[in-house]
């Protein structure tokens, strides 16, 4: 079953079980690859799905940040349980240790030196972990390492 098939049968089931607010997440979804779709006028294949998933996750990110900083806990919960639906639709999100492991040997087979080869790592190590890790935690890692 494709990833657009999951979500139209957990929009339906969603719909039947009256749950709010997984239905809305579900259509943002939807609405997001559609958007996409019609943006790049062709027919989104998972993996363009999981990065419409990945901004759209990114954006509730920053909207709980936002809420949290300015004192809207009830709204920062409300995107958390959003936050948590939009997940369950991406692949498995690497930890930190797996992610370091991924840069290493990169940097490795890279034969990366100096923070100035940054573009090549960060170049060489996104294509391996798309949609599984976010690019801005790459690129700490990175800069870690090339010090």
């Amino acid at each position: 079953m494709s990833l657009n098939e999951k979500l139209s049968e957990d929009l339906k089931a969603s719909m039947k079980a009256k749950d709010e607010t997984k239905t809305a997440v579900i259509r943002q979804i939807k609405t997001a690859v559609m958007n996409a779709e019609i943006k790049l006028k062709k027919e989104m294949t998972d993996d363009d799905i999981v990065s419409v998933i990945f901004s759209l996750s990114k954006a509730h990110n920053e909207s709980i940040e936002s809420f949290t900083k300015g004192n809207r806990p009830e709204l920062a919960e409300k995107e958390k349980q959003e936050l948590e639906i939009i997940m369950g639709y991406l692949p498995k999100q690497l930890t930190d240790d797996e992610l370091r492991e991924i840069v290493k040997e990169t940097i490795t087979a890279v034969n990366a030196q100096s923070a100035k080869e940054m573009g090549k790592v960060m170049g060489a190590v996104m294509p391996k972990v798309k949609g599984r890790a976010d690019g801005t935690k790459i690129g700490v890692i990175v800069k870690e390492f090339l010090k």
